[in-house]
């Protein structure tokens, strides 16, 4: 039944929280945030020597220092480190109320994706820029505001004196390359996690500017390298073509067999799954609120005549339901093709693809990376010596459980009360491999998954940026959520 209104917890001043949490991120959070973005704390995946470079045990060890330093009674911080493993940056703040109805876990990772190119001038990866309200630079939006905006909501409920449950940190470093190396951690720290009542992620996105948005869902991915080799080394173009088969021709048909290159619908039925009713509708409810900016809000290339490139869909929900239940196929990355200014006329022995698959939430991702392997290896065409080689960070996607009242009510207020306007609700078409996981683990636990990734915020590519005005109202909604979990008593009324 309903949690009683009366029965959950007074929470805090509106007023006060946001007084509070918007010094703390001007005086505390922005200058560490800039102190990250300067580190290329690339992911594992991006930087097979990085525990030689040390930029990763750097942008923990800097955010572990800074939490030490919050006045938060009984806060406790630990670097911890498994074997070959990247590091994870465990936090605990005890209760301070007498029954806390279980922990909040509080979720976020530092590792960042590489540089990409097309940074605007004065702007880079490496660069932390704040112009007009946005901190530009890698890995600040995703996500490595996370910790700071995470213990700010805990020392912005203590400075009020607002009971509040046990709250746990989870800060991980593997995120970016599919969090292969989280399962461990949390195996080993599963009797310090205890009972999980709600999960707060911060790795997330936002419809807009204007409103709390929580995240439904998000899709599932297999990335991998897919190669085609024809010959031993470069023979003239001329002399050989007609007779040698182009390696770039070949791995073109295999992905046919993968994707209507005419539509860009992925062929496979298995990559598929029925969208559930209720997304669907979720789908058009935020279609109503988003309208056309569901699509408009990419950098699109314009012609001479200064018309804009189509989208794949131009109805919003349509393209809503593109970007977060429909298998999508990217290729992320190429090899064997040289420079233009080195391209002479050579057929070339090899080409490899680098391929991200996009699937449902409701799809395996490891029947899905199996299946993928068994399509484009088998019976090759002219027997070209083909290989898929999925990378490890596969990851299945997440449908988020049907929220409990008392967290639908908390998240209303908190939108209203700190954006003034309803909370949306909506689907992510990004990958958070913890998701899934802690739904396995935690059953019964709540979540609220949401973040700072809005329009034009650019994750992975160029100009990223944090929206701060955001950011600083989406720390105060946390902090208001956090404060009415139930105790154990009033969940079970």
């Amino acid at each position: 039944m309903d949690t009683p209104l009366a029965a959950i917890p007074a929470g805090p001043d509106p007023a006060a929280l946001r007084s509070f949490v918007d010094t703390q991120w001007d005086r505390e959070i922005l200058p560490a945030l800039s102190d990250y973005i300067a580190v290329p704390a690339k992911s594992p995946a991006f930087d097979a020597d990085w525990a030689a470079h040390g930029y990763i045990d750097r942008v923990v060890e800097d955010a572990a220092r800074w939490a030490r330093t919050r006045p938060i009674q009984g806060l406790t911080v630990e670097v911890v480190r498994l074997p070959g493993r990247t590091p994870v940056l465990w936090f605990e703040a005890p209760a301070t109320r007498r029954d806390d109805g279980g922990a909040v876990l509080m979720y976020g990772h530092l590792d960042k994706q590489p540089e990409f190119s097309g940074w605007r001038a004065g702007l880079g990866p490496w660069t932390p820029v704040l112009r007009d309200g946005r901190l530009y630079g890698r890995g600040g939006a995703d996500d490595g505001y996370a910790v700071y905006a995470s213990l700010t909501a805990i020392e912005a409920l203590d400075r009020q004196g607002v009971p509040r449950p046990r709250c746990v940190g989870l800060i991980e470093t593997c995120e970016e390359s599919g969090s292969y190396d989280l399962l461990p951690y949390i195996d080993a720290l599963r009797p310090r996690l205890g009972r999980v009542a709600l999960v707060v992620c911060l790795d997330s996105g936002a419809g807009n500017y204007d409103q709390l948005w929580m995240t439904t869902s998000l899709r599932g991915l297999v990335t991998g390298t897919l190669e085609v080799q024809v010959l031993d080394e470069g023979v003239h173009s001329g002399d050989s073509s007609g007779v040698v088969p182009s390696s770039f021709r070949i791995l073109r048909h295999l992905l046919d067999r993968l994707e209507d290159s005419g539509t860009g619908r992925v062929l496979p039925a298995s990559f598929h799954c029925e969208i559930p009713a209720e997304r669907a509708e979720q789908a058009r409810a935020a279609a109503r609120i988003l309208g056309d900016e569901v699509w408009k809000r990419f950098p699109w290339s314009c012609g001479a005549e200064g018309g804009v490139v189509l989208p794949m869909a131009t109805d919003p929900q349509q393209a809503l339901l593109n970007r977060t239940w429909r298998p999508a196929l990217s290729v992320t990355g190429a090899e064997g093709l040289p420079p233009l200014a080195s391209a002479g006329n050579v057929l070339r022995p090899r080409t490899a693809f680098k391929l991200s698959l996009r699937l449902p939430p409701l799809v395996d991702a490891g029947a899905a990376a199996d299946e993928l392997k068994r399509l484009l290896e088998q019976d090759a065409p002219y027997r070209a010596r083909v290989l898929f080689q999925p990378d490890p960070g596969v990851a299945s996607g997440w449908n988020a459980p049907e929220s409990a009242p008392w967290l639908r009510d908390a998240l209303a207020a908190a939108s209203r009360r700190h954006f003034d306007a309803p909370c949306g609700y909506i689907g992510q078409g990004g990958t958070i491999p913890l998701m899934n996981l802690l739904r396995q683990g935690f059953p019964a636990a709540q979540f609220m998954v949401c973040g700072v990734l809005g329009p034009q915020s650019n994750a992975h590519g160029p100009n990223e940026f944090l929206h701060v005005p955001y950011a600083r109202r989406l720390t105060a909604a946390v902090a208001q959520a956090m404060a009415a979990l139930p105790t154990g008593a009033q969940a079970d009324e």
